[in-house]
């Protein structure tokens, strides 16, 4: 056979844009909360649209010809009207802001004179809410400067390596990535809405253990140097902590928080859903115990540091307070009132903790589950929400909701079989909504309240996919390995797909536990990398074993203590066999997966656990020793330190196992899943006398930024040359992928 690598290349990231328009509606609010603008990306070119929806109109939102005219003549670079060289804007009714590689602008629109601001803060100094200040970190301490003046004014003085403030513990701490790019990683701290205070903590990295990294290829040249890392491990006896204080600016006057240092291994308490009240005289901010068994939330009060719990969970395995992994999604009310997520009767569910104490009300039940609360109108008494669980047959989709205060009143918002993704308009009157289902494209558009559509904004132009031979992956049903559990995935068919034919078979694998790999809405981030492999002439499943999150609890409790069942792999081994049997042109003697992360860690384990069933693997920067990964991630899934508990999930136990093809890529330069994870893999495999193939990519951080193009061929080389059973086309160059600016932008906030 042959294999078009030009096809597949097309489905990289950067490519994307190129083959899908309309699909993406990104609102950005204009000061009455109910207009927005967005950039509407179409096969005739990119425009800035205005959204009116109390008008229910959609206009320019600016002269595009004229703006671009004007901007060329003040910067002296070109300027395509049709592909003006930013994505978002600021608008009002006499301007339009904008930003150009990092150089403000804002063009009058009367005249349509462009102006520079000059350009805009680094990455290291975050500003004011009012723009009057930055702040910024120097020797450990936090300081701010004027933006008019440039005056500089020190608000700390105390800070020092081992108790700096506003630092980012090192294990989330993207410090290679950011030495590489150039830049310096920003503070960790709040801004109050008013401008007058900062909320950040000092981080005691006091007699802390160390990981290190060799920099082997330095981009200046010279000798190796040394990398050196505050990395706790599952075990160790002290992890690092977090002391919460506000500082007056700019005077620096400092309260310390009276309450009790926070856990802080692995995530900054101003990343996990930190945040200011309304009138910047109140800080609330989320606390666990080591191990994630119990989650309070505290109100902190600005001037004095007094601590008030305001509501508080426990479990004897694990809180989650978000069950798609991200901050906890409470809600605190101008009057104290607490709305308040909580798996407490097996599902995730929604109640209300008064200000004054007492019983919380329950505002939602049943057997599905609240994904996140999008607004609460504190006047009428309302939440509006996301949940899943209510399409039959389908217990992913999100459906938007609304439920009283009181506990009554359970509206449907939305009543289809689609995935809904939805962003409140800062008045709370409408919602931007995009409509999609992994074969259906999405559809935008704007809704009130009552769930009726007043403005259609954009549907999914898929034409150019179409005329590739892209067919539409197809949702999937299976039995798990109990042949009772009903479990999901989905599958990805090669271009001009024929079901006479037989396709070797690839699993793209992510475990979690913290997130579900298998989306149910149109093109989730790893659609790239799986349709490019399905574009060499391959089937490629995905799927969510049990273990994973978004349905009930117990059912994500199936991971707790034993992450090296890896989102269930004998599920995964069981649902791909189901499917074969009724989808002849699926060849199971042509078995591969491969994934990244937490997905290498489970490409790995599939073909070692299961070493008859996946013949080829591809697995990049895998934690395949979770005893020494960071404790902040591993103690939360795998439970308090016991050693055989967590040796019985280490890959290297396994390696005698191995029997197919095995390709083990990692970057030297990876501070979040250390390099020595491969390589205490590849120790094993040689004490083994195990054949298998190794990439170790000089720099590389735990992204591969900048090598994705290259990891990308060698997969695909990998899985042409032992499943098609043919060799690789000698002469394709490797892909040049540029860096991902919006997951760039996404990564560091």
């Amino acid at each position: 056979m042959t294999v078009d690598y030009a096809k597949a290349e097309r489905f990289l990231p950067h490519n994307r844009e190129k083959l899908v328009f309309g699909d993406r509606v990104e609102p950005q609010w204009l000061a009455d909360g109910d207009r927005f603008t967005y950039l509407s990306r179409r096969r005739t070119g990119k425009r800035f649209l205005l959204v009116n929806p109390a008008e229910g109109s959609v206009t320019p939102a600016f002269d595009h010809e004229r703006l671009a005219k004007s901007l060329a003549a003040a910067s002296g670079a070109a300027v395509d009207p049709g592909d003006l060289p930013f994505e978002s804007v600021e608008l009002d009714d006499k301007q339009v802001g904008f930003e150009v590689d990092g150089e403000r602008w804002t063009c009058d629109l009367g005249d349509y004179t462009c102006t520079s601001r000059g350009h805009r803060p680094g990455l290291h100094e975050t500003p004011s809410p009012d723009g009057k200040w930055v702040a910024f970190v120097r020797e450990h301490n936090l300081w701010v400067r004027e933006i008019v003046t440039g005056a500089e004014h020190r608000l700390t003085g105390d800070g020092t390596a081992d108790f700096a403030y506003a630092k980012c513990p090192d294990a989330s701490s993207p410090r290679v990535l950011f030495e590489r790019l150039g830049v310096q990683g920003p503070p960790m701290l709040l801004w109050s809405p008013d401008s007058r205070r900062i909320a950040t903590h000092r981080l005691d990295t006091a007699g802390l253990p160390s990981a290190y990294l060799i920099d082997a290829a330095p981009l200046d040249g010279g000798r190796p140097r040394l990398r050196t890392s505050h990395y706790p491990v599952p075990g160790d006896a002290k992890v690092p902590t977090a002391e919460l204080v506000v500082v007056s600016v700019p005077h620096g006057t400092l309260v310390r928080s009276e309450g009790a240092p926070l856990h802080a291994e692995y995530v900054p308490p101003e990343m996990a859903g930190m945040a200011w009240s309304e009138k910047g005289d109140k800080l609330y901010y989320y606390d666990t115990d080591r191990f994630f068994r119990r989650l309070s939330l505290y109100e902190l009060d600005a001037a004095t540091g007094d601590v008030r719990l305001l509501a508080e969970d426990h479990h004897e395995k694990r809180v989650d307070g978000n069950p798609s992994g991200g901050p906890p999604i409470s809600r605190v009310l101008s009057n104290g009132d607490v709305v308040w997520f909580s798996q407490r009767d097996g599902w995730g569910h929604l109640y209300l903790y008064a200000a004054e104490g007492g019983e919380p009300v329950r505002l939602t039940s049943g057997e599905w589950v609240v994904k996140e609360i999008l607004h609460v109108d504190e006047k009428n008494g309302t939440v509006l929400f996301a949940a899943s669980g209510h399409v039959a047959g389908d217990p992913y989709p999100r459906q938007i909701f609304s439920a009283g205060l009181d506990g009554t009143g359970l509206t449907r918002l939305t009543d289809d079989v689609l995935d809904h993704a939805a962003v409140v308009s800062p008045s709370g009157k409408y919602l931007v909504d995009v409509a999609s289902f992994v074969d259906v494209p999405p559809v935008t558009s704007v809704r009130n309240l009552a769930g009726e559509v007043v403005v259609e904004l954009e549907v999914a132009d898929v034409g150019d996919l179409v005329a590739l031979g892209w067919r539409g992956p197809e949702r999937v049903r299976v039995r798990a390995a109990d042949g009772v559990t009903e479990i999901y995935g989905t599958l990805f068919f090669p271009l001009d797909f024929d079901p006479g034919r037989s396709y070797p078979v690839v699993e793209h694998v992510y475990p979690g536990p913290q997130i579900h790999r298998v989306a149910p809405g149109f093109g989730d981030p790893s659609w790239s990398e799986v349709f490019a492999v399905a574009a060499l002439g391959f089937i490629v499943v995905t799927l969510d074993g049990r273990g994973t999150p978004g349905r009930s609890k117990a059912f994500h409790d199936e991971s707790y203590g034993r992450m090296g069942e890896a989102g269930a792999t004998h599920d995964h081994v069981a649902g791909i066999t189901e499917l074969a049997a009724t989808r002849p042109y699926m060849d199971l003697t042509r078995v591969g997966v491969f994934g990244h992360s937490g997905g290498g860690y489970a490409a790995a384990r599939s073909i070692l656990a299961h070493p008859d069933f996946y013949h080829v693997g591809v697995a990049s920067s895998g934690n395949h020793e979770n005893d020494l990964y960071c404790a902040g991630w591993a103690e939360l899934y795998q439970g308090p330190y016991d050693k055989e508990l967590y040796q019985d999930v280490n890959n290297s136990l396994l390696a005698h196992r191995l029997k197919g093809k095995l390709f083990l890529v990692h970057g030297d330069g990876d501070d979040n899943v250390f390099p020595y994870h491969t390589m205490r893999l590849v120790d094993a495999l040689i004490r083994a006398g195990k054949d298998f193939d190794l990439l170790l990519i000089p720099g590389a951080e735990h992204g591969l930024f900048g090598y994705e193009g290259y990891v990308a061929k060698r997969t695909w080389d990998y899985f042409v040359r032992h499943l098609h059973g043919v060799e690789p086309p000698a002469d394709h160059p490797v892909p040049d992928v540029p860096l991902d600016r919006q997951r760039l932008i996404k990564m560091l906030g």
